[in-house]
């Protein structure tokens, strides 16, 4: 991080008056990036007093070293004292006397009190740096956070040792840790920050910050930035910030203002809350219309487009007139397109398993690799888990989700919640969640879907990369870790990694047995084939990490579309950007109860539905911007769930020519087309069913493989899905078709 009250003695105008002591210069210089070489808030670790007296001044402070500007460097006694207040190590520099008493006039002379607001911010509710009362009275000076902490009786000698340790182990700062670990309430924490760096600590409650004041500093800033400008005057700009040190967001903000910042210091849940409030609106017009506003033809807000309308309307107006003219023949062309589409999509499939074997190329980690990650360097990692009537799951949730090895200071998840689901909402306060745990309301709005509360989310998220994962999911623990790791070694394009699926509930009945031989061959089969072949991969809707500043840059999820997620793989792809495969698996919840199966398949074969329209809406520039094979690809992959809706009508034409022996039904099946479809009657399912037997054995489910011989049963049920998909994309082509969880009777 670049620190803009870093000095470099050589640009000094003064010689060194005592040897190896730096010299420095504390006249304020527009040239510098932030103006003036006194940061503020370092300024303040000692009194005005103590500075005025000892002639000396406070420069720069990193987190763990202070630098001081002293007239007389060699007065022992004014180190001490400067040490003895604050306990950290000393930096010594020289700087001229007339200077330093400059500078306390400059930066004593506006920065304390909450009162400089502009009398927004009642004296009452603003503690004022070094004013915390120790029991008994006795007030503090400055020192090591840890040490004030313990002082305080906030925590004790051993919750320090254990912070330290892990400080040691992932260079979280020692607040960060005490609080993500549960020792330390928030409000104590920031109180005790708030003494220690001598800034005032201010209560947002009912603070209404000043539009003008607003309007300077962008939301995006706000948020990265952890701050909320609350007022502006002729002299300076009025901040509240959870992080006082943190020069790299004070430079950003005087780039765009030009003018002094008076910092005050707030907890983090009192900033979120008022950023999230003061940009609700804001913030509920992204999720619904972001991807719309800049990319209107990506979008499914509309089934058809205006062009396929006049396709479609002229095809069927074509088939109806061959019926009249030709009736026989007209079927009998029918007959032979859907042959063609099914015999092609077999074959393609077919090649998607073999190279699949042939070219695998997905990532795949030990577990000596993810053990010499060092926690000091990971990033921060944001998890969005939309929830929808999942209070039955919130314990199970949070048993997952806190198994994850990820340092905890590091992690931000984000349960978001729609704002009429008050069981959920209830469930998730009364489970007493870690702090890393945040509770976020989605505003009631349209359309109602998972997309749209993921996209609310991520302009909540500060995390370098974002994953989703559903109530249910239990991830492996190093999933997090191997996915840096495989980022770590990608392509720079690389924006996703895909991580497999399954189920823990396989073996509950039937249905979740062919489920998961499904899953088996989606996971571990066709999308490793699409992996290596280097087409377009519909991701899942769980356990796909993201790097989000890409995902936001592209308009993150579509929240017209009811399968988000395979939408957003192809448009990935369109962009130039790649998915990759890890072997590191999430196991979600098979749906053991046939309605519930239905709704979800119904739901997944409407957003294929949705996906192909919106993405065939100009079907040669989509060709001309994923290349000939992608496009075959995306026809085959996601167009071709049209098999499902085709198949009950062949399986119809079938049986009643075996009981009735019908002409009409012969006559349809001419010679060629005859032996054409019985080829890819017993091709057709050969592929499928030794598919399904083929994944199962890939990801070692062995009992499966005599259920995956069963297939064509599944298949059926599969069907009955497509077909209600189909009729409520004319329909509900918006409505999300709920999922329950919580069936699998503890199955897990």
């Amino acid at each position: 991080m670049h620190d803009p009250y870093s000095f470099n003695p050589s640009h000094s105008p003064y010689e060194d008056t005592i040897t190896g002591i730096p010299t420095v210069s504390l006249e304020p210089d527009p040239a510098l990036p932030a103006g003036d070489p006194v940061n503020p808030i370092a300024a303040q670790m000692l009194p005005e007093t103590v500075c005025r007296h000892f002639r000396m001044m406070p420069v720069s402070y990193d987190g763990q070293t202070l630098v001081l500007a002293m007239a007389d460097p060699s007065d022992a006694m004014a180190q001490n004292v400067a040490f003895a207040l604050t306990s950290d190590p000393l930096e010594v520099v020289l700087a001229p006397a007339h200077q330093i008493d400059a500078a306390i006039d400059r930066v004593y002379g506006g920065l304390g009190h909450a009162a400089g607001l502009g009398g927004m911010v009642d004296p009452e509710r603003a503690r004022v740096a070094g004013q915390g009362d120790l029991p008994g009275g006795t007030v503090v000076a400055p020192g090591r956070l840890g040490e004030i902490l313990v002082g305080r009786g906030l925590i004790t000698e051993e919750d320090l040792a254990e912070a330290l340790e892990i400080q040691e182990e992932t260079g979280s700062r020692i607040g960060e840790i005490l609080y993500y670990e549960g020792k330390i309430r928030e409000g104590d924490l920031a109180a005790a920050l708030a003494d220690q760096l001598r800034v005032p600590l201010v209560d947002l409650d009912g603070i209404e910050p000043s539009p003008e004041a607003m309007s300077m500093v962008p939301e995006a800033l706000q948020r990265e930035g952890r701050c909320v400008p609350l007022d502006v005057d002729d002299e300076a700009l009025y901040v509240a910030i959870t992080d006082p040190l943190d020069d790299e967001t004070y430079e950003a903000i005087r780039e765009l203002t030009d003018l002094r910042i008076r910092s005050y210091m707030v907890t983090r849940s009192d900033l979120d809350g008022l950023l999230r409030r003061v940009h609700l609106e804001e913030h509920v017009r992204a999720a619904r219309t972001e991807l719309l506003t800049r990319f209107p033809e990506d979008c499914a807000n509309r089934v058809l487009s205006s062009g396929q309308r006049v396709f479609f309307i002229s095809f069927l107006l074509l088939v109806l007139v061959g019926f009249v003219l030709s009736p026989l023949n007209t079927g009998i062309a029918l007959v032979v397109l859907c042959v063609t589409i099914y015999m092609l999509a077999s074959l393609y499939k077919f090649k998607l398993f073999y190279d699949s074997f042939g070219r695998r190329q997905e990532f795949d980690f030990t577990p000596s690799e993810v053990a010499e990650i060092d926690d000091r360097e990971v990033p921060r990692y944001t998890i969005l888990v939309p929830l929808f009537r999942e209070a039955a799951v919130v314990p199970r949730l949070t048993e997952n989700l806190t198994k994850l090895d990820y340092p905890k200071a590091k992690l931000e998840i984000l349960l978001l919640c729609e704002e009429e689901d008050d069981t959920t909402i209830d469930a998730i306060i009364e489970a007493g969640l870690p702090p890393y745990f945040q509770l976020l309301v989605v505003p009631d709005s349209q359309p109602k879907t998972k997309p749209k509360a993921c996209n609310y989310g991520i302009q909540q998220a500060t995390g370098k990369f974002v994953v989703i994962f559903d109530a249910e999911d239990q991830p492996d623990p190093d999933q997090l870790k191997k996915v840096l790791l495989a980022w770590e070694r990608s392509e720079d394009n690389v924006v996703c990694v895909q991580c497999k699926l399954n189920y823990f509930n396989t073996e509950q009945n039937l249905l979740t047995r062919f489920f998961s031989t499904e899953y088996a061959l989606w996971f571990d089969l066709l999308l490793p084939g699409l992996d290596a072949s280097g087409a377009p991969i519909p991701l899942g809707g769980t356990s796909n990490h993201f790097n989000r500043e890409a995902l936001v840059e592209l308009g993150a999820w579509d929240p017209f579309n009811v399968t988000e997620d395979a939408d957003l793989g192809l448009r990935l792809h369109k962009a130039g950007y790649k998915t990759v495969m890890l072997n590191s698996t999430t196991l979600e919840e098979a749906n053991s109860q046939l309605q519930n199966w239905i709704n979800q398949r119904s739901r997944w074969v409407k957003g294929y539905f949705q996906t192909y329209l919106v993405h065939m809406r100009h079907p040669i520039r989509l060709m001309r911007e994923i290349g000939f094979s992608a496009w075959w690809s995306f026809q085959f992959i996601v167009g071709g769930t049209i098999i499902f809706v085709l198949n009950p009508i062949f399986w119809i034409l079938t049986t009643i020519w075996l009981f009735t022996q019908s002409g009409l039904i012969e006559d349809l099946f001419p010679g060629f087309v005859y032996y054409a479809a019985s080829l890819q009657l017993f091709v057709g399912n050969f592929v499928f069913t030794y598919l399904s037997v083929a994944g199962s054995m890939q990801r070692g489910l062995f009992h499966l493989v005599r259920y995956a011989l069963f297939s064509p049963i599944y298949w059926g049920l599969m069907s009955i899905g497509a077909w209600k998909g189909f009729y409520q994309l004319f329909t509900k082509p918006f409505y999300w078709e709920k999922t329950e969880h919580g069936l699998d009777a503890g199955d897990h």
